[in-house]
């Protein structure tokens, strides 16, 4: 295809797949577009590991790592695991124990032997650490998911050849990265599972490719995007492709929760909340009893990331174990990111032939497209 996107980062496609299960990284690239490895979750032992995992697997293939490296964070590297805990109200927690004992779950446990770790999100010093490991292998790209990427990012990517994205969900946010020296927006409309602004892919493409045209950047389109026909839409609307996430949860090589991938497949468009309930910023994800809980009148504030992480992931990765072991309480209040897209979700397969159906529903758009055009 002629992209610049696909020029950009040597792909044959122009489809760039976020996921954090090195399986769908390999075969997205493998299949003619791009994965991207989450690595929000991992220290530098943990993501080498993975990496190498990648690199002896996807055939020399390119391929890409997402950070979650904020520009604001409510904690420092000066901060300890005990410091941070000492942070988090035991409202909070006295909160999500109640959600989970009203299904029939005991959560006498759930914070025992807790880290106050920034978990998903990496203060300076971590994310240099991780930014090391990134570059340490042939990666194609390097994104940073919120805010502007830190300036040793830029500077090792100008260094190695690396394009840099930025994940924008608002005008003044895309021109802030242009002018810091991104090589790539990501720009990611409220459809968007996890971490989301509040404006429609339909609106934000065109407003934010009118804004950096002066700009020499090239904008992949994201948010609800889970066919072939969307991409094309995007494109028409001046994106040089696109950033998936959601389509991905639900094929076979997914780390996702067989539980929560058979209601991903249940669900509509409808199905989704966003909350700052689970991270601490929006993010967007399966609507359940546990997100319906938070958003209640008896619910405390939402706390500041990380800190919100410490009191939703200990909980809901002890729902997500009892689900898939039966517990009924447990399987209503399950819950994981995913975008508005999940209403197009409608069944499990595997990585390759997702990235087929793109392709093939790609060119049907653009064909019936070019009908209404007379020669």
């Amino acid at each position: 295809m002629k992209s610049r996107i696909c020029d950009l980062l040597d792909i044959e496609f122009p489809l760039i797949a976020f996921s954090h299960c090195r399986d769908v990284v390999v075969e997205v690239s493998k299949a003619g577009g791009m994965g991207v490895f989450g690595a929000a979750a991992h220290n530098a032992e943990s993501l080498e590991i993975e990496l190498k995992w990648i690199d002896e697997h996807i055939g020399g293939k390119p391929y890409g790592v997402d950070l979650l490296a904020p520009t604001s964070l409510a904690i420092t590297d000066d901060d300890t695991s005990e410091s941070t805990l000492a942070r988090v109200p035991e409202a909070h927690r006295d909160f999500a124990r109640g959600v989970l004992a009203q299904h029939g779950i005991d959560a006498s446990d759930v914070y025992a032997n807790q880290r106050g770790g920034g978990g998903a999100f990496l203060t300076p010093k971590r994310a240099a650490n991780i930014i090391d490991v990134a570059f340490a292998h042939p990666i194609k790209l390097i994104a940073n998911a919120l805010g502007v990427p830190p300036r040793y990012m830029l500077e090792m990517g100008q260094q190695h050849g690396v394009a840099v994205a930025a994940l924008v969900g608002a005008k003044e946010h895309a021109i802030k990265q242009c002018e810091a020296g991104v090589d790539i927006l990501v720009v990611a409309g409220t459809e968007a599972g996890g971490h989301t602004g509040d404006v429609g892919t339909i609106v934000l493409i065109p407003e934010i490719c009118e804004a950096v045209k002066n700009y020499d950047v090239a904008v992949l389109a994201a948010g609800g995007i889970v066919t072939g026909r969307q991409m094309a839409a995007c494109m028409a609307m001046g994106a040089h492709g696109a950033w998936t996430g959601s389509v991905w949860l639900t094929t076979t090589e997914a780390e996702t929760s067989p539980v929560v991938k058979e209601k991903y497949v249940q669900a509509s468009s409808r199905s989704t909340v966003r909350s700052k309930y689970r991270t601490g910023k929006y993010t967007r994800q399966l609507r359940s009893p546990w997100t319906d809980a938070w958003e209640s009148a008896d619910a405390p504030e939402p706390l500041p990331a990380p800190l919100m992480s410490l009191v939703s992931e200990p909980a809901l990765r002890k729902v997500t174990k009892l689900a898939e072991g039966g517990h009924a309480g447990a399987r209503q209040l399950a819950t994981y990111f995913v975008g508005q897209g999940v209403g197009l979700m409608n069944s499990i397969q595997d990585t390759r032939t997702v990235v087929r159906e793109f392709m093939e529903d790609y060119l049907a758009a653009v064909e019936r497209l070019s009908a209404t055009v007379e020669s």
